[in-house]
């Protein structure tokens, strides 16, 4: 199984990654590795990362991009060409391995002698030349590193449609060996799987055809053939859809919403759902894994968890949170539609226990540098820090050392989207599976996850307002009832229920929102009817079965 993805977060010393998908892609290839499952990934190895984000003086956010040198990245030796812009470009092929992850193939432009550096330097960073150009290296480079290590594969999983021009390639390989296009598409088609993450048509990138064949997208197809692939102007997750036997969404909310939104483009794979999940080593505290499985008190490993968090918080800001109060955390990227200032949108509601310090609200995230609108979202959320200095705090630059400070320390996770775009958000599933209680609108994974006041908090108005501003009012007058009603009472006055919701979170979640399910999933529901298409499977395989008494269901 060769899996393709733009970004990969396996550990903050390897800034590759910009959000929640790469980190999704890492803890995917780390539950191969903990399986034994026969799966590399594929990527590009990004020289100056997503981006450093830091704060300024005025509360601006400004990105700096450092040169990386990644001495630990292996160099296998072995190189493979793609065209770009009709010219020759070289892509060393490196390897990692270090992370217990299945071994992560990552193709680097970027190295002395190189003209072409600039393809490889930034993640999402440049305009369409640029991304066109990285999306030719992941996809058509990326089938001809398998070529050049001898892999052989059975099934390409396509994570986002940045990687189609590997279906592409994959045709061109069958078109040169003498199949009509039509054939050799079909042929493509049931050896591909794609996952759709982008539950909002107009997030989905599209291109021009006159760049995509200016900067040797087309890789020896015509106008016409792309066509019938992706449309005009050239939609890549309609390619995706159309090159692929399977899609799936990332959660059961999400496959409603995929397959209502894209019912719409003919001749694509059917779209079913499988949930995201995450990495328990990676993001489970070692002491909260302990005292759940035998059965001990939480609270003891809990406040460790949080005394390190406000620790670090202490020491990257003036902040001086109470460990005895109540702590919210909400850390994304800064989108509109994750409401992140939702809680501050009537802010003489919560002055007072924000006053008393009986609420603390720690945020971090980061906007992308060509993104004002999530700029100005973090520049609101550092004046609400500089504010309520001790009881909102914004930590700068975050990554997945803060994610996992954050995920394990807060008290309470708040995630308050507007239904129904947030496809999954697995940062609530890494909270749940410490006990950090989620207070959350129904949308993505939480459709299927915490129950209310057992297992954590929802906000009642399920039903999606057509207009935002009445769904902003709505979910905000359930937000401050739910917090006045049920969350601050239930800490500061009933600490046996706390410690008894925050058992049945982990009971909820550690194997149900597990990558190790996750890729269970994947195996049994995409890959497996994939390869037994075919006359023949090249390698037998077999996926462990879950042992028993690994997850109990609470409800």
């Amino acid at each position: 199984m060769a899996y393709f993805c733009m970004e990969y977060g396996l550990n903050w010393r390897l800034p590759i990654y910009a959000g929640g998908l790469g980190v999704l892609a890492g803890d995917y290839l780390k539950a191969a590795r903990e399986l034994g499952l026969p799966l590399i990934g594929i990527g590009i190895l990004w020289r100056q990362d997503y981006t450093e984000q830091f704060i300024g003086a005025d509360g601006w956010p400004y990105d700096i991009y450092p040169n990386y040198d990644y001495e630990f990245v292996k160099d296998t030796g072995r190189t493979v060409t793609v065209q770009v812009e009709g010219r020759n470009v070289v892509c060393k092929i490196r390897l990692v391995d270090q992370y217990d992850n299945a071994p992560l193939y990552l193709l680097d432009t970027n190295f002395p002698g190189s003209e072409h550096g600039w393809i490889t330097t930034r993640l999402y960073g440049g305009g369409c030349r640029e991304r066109i150009a990285q999306e030719i290296v992941l996809g058509i480079g990326g089938v001809r590193l398998l070529r050049a290590l001898g892999i052989d594969v059975d099934v390409y999983h396509f994570n986002e449609g940045h990687a189609v021009l590997a279906g592409v390639e994959l045709i061109r390989e069958k078109m040169e060996r003498g199949m009509p296009f039509q054939e050799a598409w079909q042929a493509t088609r049931r050896q591909v799987v794609f996952t759709t993450h982008t539950p909002v048509e107009a997030g989905n990138e599209k291109h021009s055809h006159h760049d995509l064949q200016a900067l040797g997208a087309y890789n020896g197809l015509s106008y016409d053939e792309m066509f019938r692939l992706g449309g005009d102007p050239f939609n890549m997750t309609e390619a995706a859809l159309r090159l692929c036997t399977l899609a799936n969404a990332v959660s059961n909310l999400h496959g409603h919403t995929a397959r209502a939104m894209w019912r719409h483009v003919a001749d694509t794979g059917p779209i079913i759902s499988i949930t995201n999940g995450v990495h328990v080593r990676t993001w489970q505290s070692p002491d909260i894994h302990t005292a759940f499985r035998q059965g001990r008190d939480l609270w003891k490993p809990h406040m460790k968890c949080k005394k390190e968090l406000i620790s670090y918080a202490g020491a990257h800001t003036d902040a001086n949170i109470n460990p005895d109060g109540l702590v919210v955390g909400f850390a994304r990227r800064a989108a509109g539609y994750k409401r992140s200032d939702l809680i501050f949108r009537n802010s003489e509601v919560i002055d007072p226990l924000l006053r008393e310090g009986k609420l603390q609200l720690i945020f971090s995230g980061k906007a992308h540098p060509n993104d004002e609108y999530g700029k100005r979202i973090i520049r609101d959320l550092v004046r609400m820090d500089r504010k309520y200095k001790d009881s909102v705090v914004f930590l700068e630059n975050y990554n997945m050392e803060i994610a996992r400070l954050m995920v394990q320390g807060c008290d309470v996770w708040l995630n308050n989207p507007l239904r129904p775009l947030e496809a999954s958000g697995t940062s609530g599933m890494k909270a749940a599976m410490n006990g950090v209680l989620n207070l959350s609108v129904v949308d993505g994974w939480v459709g299927e996850g915490p129950q209310h006041g057992v297992s954590g908090w929802l906000l009642d108005n399920l039903a999606a307002n057509p207009d935002p501003v009445k769904q902003d009012e709505q979910d905000l007058q359930s937000l401050y009832h739910v917090l006045f009603s049920d969350v601050v009472p239930t800490f500061y006055t009933d600490r046996h229920r706390w410690v008894d919701m925050m058992r049945a979170s982990i009971d909820m979640s550690h194997y149900q929102f597990s990558s190790l399910r996750m890729i269970r999933e994947y195996y049994e529901l995409m890959y497996r009817p994939v390869m037994e298409q075919g006359d023949e499977i090249t390698a037998p395989w077999m996926i462990p079965e879950r042992p028993a008494g690994e997850h109990t269901r609470y409800r």
